[in-house]
């Protein structure tokens, strides 16, 4: 037979896990235009609209803080930067194969922020 006895509570854990759970990281702006400059500087260049057309959005609702990226450059409603990224078909039936040029230049800028909040998460 096994058996297994615990003493004492998970109240350390808890008051960690209240705390963690207000943390807000600040200055998110910074990395917003770090990204949209990174992006910019590896999207693939014809004419420099889709290179200059990236921006970002930071949204916080429900508890939780979102920063994203867009790119507004468009040809007859076609997002230019996803077409680059994946792929497309030209009108002549031909296949253009896509370039991954937004993961390499974003991931620095997760990186960054995963760092900043693993730091402010063991200052705790």
């Amino acid at each position: 037979m096994i058996s297994f006895t615990q003493t004492g509570d998970f109240s350390k854990t808890s008051k960690f896990l209240s705390k963690a759970k207000g943390l807000r990281i600040s200055d998110l702006g910074k990395y917003g235009e770090q990204g949209v400059t990174a992006l910019a500087r590896n999207t693939p260049v014809d004419s420099g609209v889709t290179a200059s057309s990236w921006s970002y959005k930071i949204i916080t609702a429900g508890g939780k803080t979102t920063i994203s990226w867009f790119n507004s450059s468009k040809v007859e409603g076609v997002p230019i930067a996803v077409i680059l990224q994946y792929g497309h078909a030209t009108k002549n039936g031909r296949w253009v194969a896509g370039r991954d040029y937004i993961n390499p230049a974003i991931r620095p800028i997760f990186d960054k922020i995963a760092d900043l909040a693993w730091k402010e998460v063991t200052k705790l």
